[in-house]
């Protein structure tokens, strides 16, 4: 039997179900997912699969990210409801592929971890996943194991054997009407041109249950924890002195009032430069390359290939020993003197991110 696997959390439980309920049949993982966005959150969801297959000792399948044809295939359904028509195509899409990969092994029969799945429609599923299958000759196995306390079942096992538990569906369109209805900010679609990871976006969970995975191999005993802590994104950011664009680089939690400020520098306390409006500072380059052993020549090289997230912050704590300020410090070659134009389009806001405890 061939299983479509959409994630670990699903996955997990209802491969040990189907195991019980089919202790004679083969089962095979098939992940093929290209309606996952962003690509870094389709990783993380497969790299977690892998590990739960490895677990269950399941042969696992990738299928091909073919992200441009899902995309296709629904167009003008983005502003669908979840279960709604958006859904029933990709459901339709996943299965269809699901099914011929079933058929072209050698298989009698598929089904899908989606069944499993308390934000899915399951008479939709049986619905579409039957339609599938008699185009390709095979059965779609339907097996409702959401009953009988089955979801409180699967979320404990989940808990219990550390796996990766998101918090949207997968595709960009149901998390962007989920992030405004939350009224929170999307940060999942959001990474900054020069790679860097970010406090709770996809690639720092991605880094965190890849060191999962290494200290399980190396028989290290962890724990994953919940931290509620202020979070910070640059939407964009600019400076101009006397009408001419300045390269500029903006350190972690710079946050002005509103988003445009303009005024001119005052005076320089060591090495902080402050500006007449809106709790400004500067910086020099040679100053953030002496505080923070760098040794960048310009700032296009600081803006695209900057240190890690954590190390600015501490330089930031350097600078203003308070840890909770949020004036905007600013990194130029050069100080600026009058007629400066500042925008900063920045956001903070509470957030919970997972963190990992070595025992």
């Amino acid at each position: 039997m061939l299983v479509h696997i959409c994630c670990s959390v699903d996955s997990h439980y209802f491969l040990g179900k189907l195991r019980e309920l089919y202790p004679d049949e083969k089962l095979t993982g098939f992940f093929y997912d290209p309606n996952i966005h962003p690509y870094s959150e389709y990783r993380l969801r497969l790299f977690d699969v892998e590990r739960s297959c490895e677990m269950l000792g399941i042969e696992l399948i990738e299928g091909e990210y073919d992200t441009r044809n899902w995309l296709e295939a629904v167009r003008g359904l983005e502003k669908e409801p979840e279960r709604g028509a958006r859904c029933a195509v990709c459901f339709d899409r996943r299965f269809e592929v699901s099914a011929q990969k079933a058929q072209e092994l050698g298989m009698k029969s598929y089904t899908s971890t989606l069944l499993t799945s308390p934000k899915k429609s399951l008479t939709q599923l049986k619905r579409q996943g039957d339609k599938v299958a008699q185009q390709y000759g095979v059965e779609f196995v339907a097996p409702d194991f959401r009953k009988a306390s089955g979801t409180q079942e699967q979320n404990e096992l989940a808990k219990a054997d550390k796996l990766y538990r998101q918090d949207y569906c997968g595709c960009l369109y149901g998390l962007s009407m989920q992030r405004d209805q939350q009224e929170k900010l999307a940060d999942e679609l959001m990474s900054p041109i020069s790679g860097t990871i970010l406090p709770e976006s996809i690639e720092e969970r991605l880094t965190l249950y890849e060191r999962r995975y290494e200290l399980e191999q190396q028989g290290k005993p962890y724990d994953i924890v919940k931290q509620r802590f202020l979070n910070y994104r640059l939407m964009m950011g600019w400076l101009r002195v006397r009408g001419q664009s300045v390269p500029a680089h903006f350190l972690p939690y710079s946050v002005i009032k509103g988003s445009y400020t303009r005024g001119r520098t005052e005076h320089t306390i060591g090495d902080i430069t402050y500006m007449s409006r809106s709790e400004v500072r500067f910086i020099t380059l040679d100053t953030y390359n002496r505080l923070m052993g760098t040794a960048y020549r310009d700032i296009a090289g600081l803006i695209y290939f900057p240190p890690p997230f954590e190390e600015e912050v501490r330089l930031r704590q350097q600078l203003e020993p308070l840890s909770y300020t949020l004036s905007a410090i600013i990194v130029v070659e050069e100080l600026p003197g009058n007629k400066i134009e500042l925008y900063c389009d920045s956001r903070v806001y509470e957030d919970v991110r997972e963190v990992l405890v070595e025992l």
